[in-house]
């Protein structure tokens, strides 16, 4: 099973930035669609970001404009840059290769301050 291991994260004010990545053990991301997802306190885990294998993205509507997923297949790394920062913005991310399997990175806290 792939390993994935997520850094970035942690405390910003509304209105900063911040970048996350999750590095996999191997080439998955040239050859699998990967996904970010979130999780904020009482809530249910939410897909927010997804890249294809062939670098199609998509985020959800909510993030559209402030966050952004990239990857770099030589790093075997992807990421999400997140802008414009809100504190509904606050939760645990988690990255998941292949998309929608049970591989996930341990997960980042983010949390925004109002």
């Amino acid at each position: 099973q792939v390993q994935l291991v997520q850094a970035g994260g942690g405390l910003v004010q509304a209105g900063g930035s911040l970048t996350l990545s999750c590095a996999a053990s191997g080439s998955i991301f040239r050859f699998n669609d990967m996904g970010w997802y979130r999780q904020a306190p009482g809530k249910q885990r939410e897909l927010v970001a997804g890249i294809t294998s062939g670098g199609i993205t998509n985020v959800v509507d909510s993030v559209k404009g402030r966050f952004t997923i990239s990857k770099n297949t030589h790093k075997n790394t992807v990421f999400l840059q997140m802008n414009s920062l809100k504190p509904e913005d606050t939760a645990v991310y988690y990255c998941n290769a292949p998309i929608h399997s049970s591989s996930w990175g341990q997960g980042t806290q983010v949390t925004v301050s109002a």
